[in-house]
């Protein structure tokens, strides 16, 4: 068989066999080529809000086809744009107060980021020095390599990466040793951005920690006067079980990142936001204080259309109960994993859920990763585990059928991994 000349993500094509096609995509499933429904239980990585092809999302694409294309963005703006923008600000964590859109999640961080060195720039007080949580991730673009884990996902690339800060991830009990690291950088005077994934630090291993360290953090960040950037490309649009993670927090950050979720997973499409002072900090009669950041499709005006229908079904259907019930759902299917040896650090958040599998050696390379990811491939589920890390984060349509067969493969899965099968 001649293979595909496509180069596909995080894909090792030396061991990987040949990608099946999808067909079709409706609600929690994927349809293959040969008409094999498969369960997208991770959301086909993290997207996918009320299920594929939501027919409110749909429409509005189909609409907006019929009127726009590309607009340029620095020149003129358009109607899903405006609406989005001032749709975003009244969902948003109060005091956000302006909008940058983008293509995806790395690139609204990078955005943060320029924002948060240009906005000191600007105001004439440098600082350059960015703060992040260890076993974070932002992306993978050179800026938002940088500011996260180091390891086997960037070490060709380290000759280009600048150096950040890095917290200790807050292991149970050990809040006070990451706020301490915090305050002790931060002491510097030269600290201009925390960086954080709010709540959980999703590709890192889905690691959870408590929303108070998160108010905490804010807190020493607003005293020691530095920004604080919440990444929440995954965790927002109700992942964690509020629309945005930084509500669980009762924190409003001073800019913002989201994608995924914000179109429904439809398009790609991303928006940073800021902060007045930041946007004024900008603002001047001097052109050299001008954002200088674009990209060709910023704010393309379909995938604009298809945000607005996203934050029209958040308004219109009862979508924080389909939350509610999701995470009652993993509770019920976790609750059987709970004295279970096979498995270590259950835990969930909202509709994440996440436990260990215990091997030898664990990490993203371990090599359970890819068997279970075959194994769980042929019982047609989209499952992608962290290595050792088995996660399910399905849409908000799936059904309690369709969750308790994903809970039951873990389970035949573990079974076969400890008589030695898998």
């Amino acid at each position: 068989m001649i293979r595909s000349p496509i180069w596909h993500p995080f894909t090792q094509h030396a061991l990987e066999p040949m990608m099946k096609r999808i067909a079709k995509t409706e609600g929690a499933y994927l349809i293959d080529e040969d008409g094999t429904p498969i369960l997208d239980a991770i959301s086909s990585w993290w997207v996918i809000t009320h299920g594929h092809r939501h027919p409110a999302i749909m429409e509005a694409i189909r609409t907006a086809c019929e009127t726009y294309d590309q607009i340029i963005f620095a020149e003129y703006s358009h109607e899903p744009a405006e609406k989005l923008a001032t749709g975003l600000i009244e969902v948003a964590p109060a005091g956000l107060a302006h909008v940058f859109f983008s293509d995806s999640g790395s690139t609204a961080v990078e955005v943060a980021l320029k924002m948060a060195l240009g906005f000191f720039h600007n105001i004439g007080k440098p600082r350059s020095r960015v703060v992040v949580m260890e076993h974070s991730y932002h992306g993978d673009t050179i800026g938002t390599m940088s500011a996260g884990e180091r390891g086997v996902f960037n070490a060709a690339y380290e000759p280009l990466l600048f150096q950040v800060d890095r917290l200790p991830f807050p292991q149970a009990g050990s809040d006070q040793a990451t706020l301490d690291a915090f305050e002790a950088i931060c002491r510097s005077g030269k600290v201009a951005a925390l960086l954080i994934e709010p709540l959980v630090l999703g590709a890192g291993g889905m690691k959870m920690y408590r929303a108070s360290l998160l108010a905490e953090l804010k807190d020493l960040a607003r005293r020691y006067g530095c920004l604080t950037i919440a990444d929440e490309v995954m965790t927002g649009w109700g992942r964690t079980g509020s629309l945005f993670a930084c509500e669980q927090a009762g924190i409003a950050p001073d800019i913002l990142c989201t994608s995924k979720g914000l179109t429904g997973g439809a398009l790609p499409l991303a928006a940073t936001l800021c902060t007045a002072e930041i946007f004024e900090a900008h603002l001047s009669a001097d052109r050299r204080k001008t954002f200088f950041h674009s990209s060709s499709y910023t704010a393309n005006p379909i995938a604009c259309a298809a945000a607005v229908a996203n934050l029209n079904i958040w308004r219109e259907e009862p979508v924080r109960d389909r939350i509610g019930a999701l995470a009652k759902l993993h509770e019920k299917g976790l609750a059987r994993f709970a004295s279970d040896p096979r498995f270590a650090n259950l835990r969930q958040m909202g509709t994440i859920a996440a436990l260990d599998v215990v091997v030898p050696e664990g990490g993203y390379l371990s090599e359970i990763g890819p068997r279970l990811r075959a194994f769980f491939r042929e019982r047609k589920l989209l499952i992608r585990p962290l290595g050792n890390v088995i996660y399910l984060m399905p849409p908000y349509c799936v059904t309690a059928a369709d969750l308790e067969r994903a809970y039951d493969a873990i389970d035949e899965a573990a079974g076969l991994f400890a008589a030695g099968r898998l």
